[in-house]
């Protein structure tokens, strides 16, 4: 009998209706278009407003509905629901467990996973661990992040990259030699100096003087994670590679975290890869955090048939980074 594995078998997503152009942020912050599409190619990114709906879960239920529509599947015989996610509902009350609720998952355990912008490609992982465990037979992970709940819109450095979304995935066992392959995760604390939020947690609790001094908004020196972003996800990217006698002829698609198009470019040429076979969709919705993997795959869902092998890599803050290897497991 072959390996059991952790394959993907259906597909879902929800984008925000409210479209953030470039255009739009030359009147709010000292910027341009030009600027921006040659910075990063993004050109627009989804901002989710009030009032279509409030918090990352909204969003999550949105794409975890899409998929349950879109497969036909019964709620009820989901095991597990993980959330990705680095903007829970709140701090406390895990934002999963509400989300399998309100999806009817009933038979359900949920849970969040932070990894900033690696928490989706963490999760793959993690559910592969619960699939291979043969215990469970349907685990559903979703990646939302609502990014413009701790954009600051007077700092360019950021407002012009994130935007908000939710993906989901369906993963099932498999015993036919597709699904997750092999993976490389890698983690180095030192990446909270140079990309993170400073209040808010347990260390720099809210308060008028956090709130008065920006401290909930993001920040990140932008030189210094470019730098360990490019080298860093390339690095893992071609490591997946090597270690599985991969050769450039045999990826069909590079699944990359959807930060900016230089680092994008950058692991597709060490991996050899023409631009045909890399996913990218930056320029319609920035970068969506935990978001950007199940998005890729919802938009190239048509595009993908079963065997197909697909290199995912990701880098996120604190640092986080990593690549994974899955080979597809339907056509659609």
């Amino acid at each position: 009998m072959s390996k059991l594995t952790a394959a993907i078998t259906a597909v879902g997503a929800y984008l925000p209706k409210f479209i953030l152009t470039n255009k739009m942020l030359e009147s709010m912050v000292e910027t341009n278009d030009e600027w921006i599409t040659a910075r990063t190619g993004i050109k627009e990114r989804r901002i989710l407003k009030p009032e279509e709906g409030e918090g990352s879960s909204y969003m999550a239920i949105k794409a975890a509905e899409d998929l349950i529509k879109k497969r036909g599947l019964n709620p009820s015989e989901i095991d597990l629901v993980i959330v990705a996610t680095a903007t829970p509902d709140n701090l406390v009350a895990s934002t999963a467990a509400f989300v399998a609720s309100e999806i009817g998952a009933t038979n359900a355990f949920a849970y969040d996973l932070l990894a900033a912008c690696s928490s989706f490609l963490f999760g793959m992982s993690t559910v592969a661990g619960f699939i291979e465990s043969g215990r469970y037979k349907k685990v559903l992970l979703i990646g939302a992040d609502k990014m413009s709940s701790i954009i600051d819109y007077t700092d360019r450095t950021t407002c012009i990259i994130f935007g908000d979304g939710a993906g989901a995935v369906l993963f099932e066992p498999n015993r036919n030699g597709l699904g997750l392959q092999d993976e490389y995760l890698r983690s180095d604390g030192v990446g909270r100096k140079f990309l993170g939020m400073p209040a808010g947690g347990s260390m720099l609790p809210a308060s008028e003087e956090t709130v008065k001094n920006g401290d909930h908004y993001i920040f990140q020196d932008g030189k210094s994670v470019f730098k360990f972003a490019v080298s860093n996800m390339a690095d893992v990217s071609a490591k997946i590679m090597e270690r599985n006698d991969l050769g450039h002829e045999d990826v069909q698609w590079l699944v990359p975290h959807q930060a900016n198009k230089r680092i994008i470019d950058a692991t597709a040429n060490r991996m050899g890869l023409d631009s045909s076979k890399v996913m990218m969709n930056i320029q319609k919705y920035g970068n969506t955090t935990s978001a950007t993997l199940p998005l890729l795959l919802n938009d190239y869902e048509d595009q993908l048939k079963k065997g197909d092998n697909l290199v995912f890599a990701a880098f996120g803050g604190g640092f986080t980074w990593g690549s994974i290897y899955l080979k597809w497991a339907y056509n659609s």
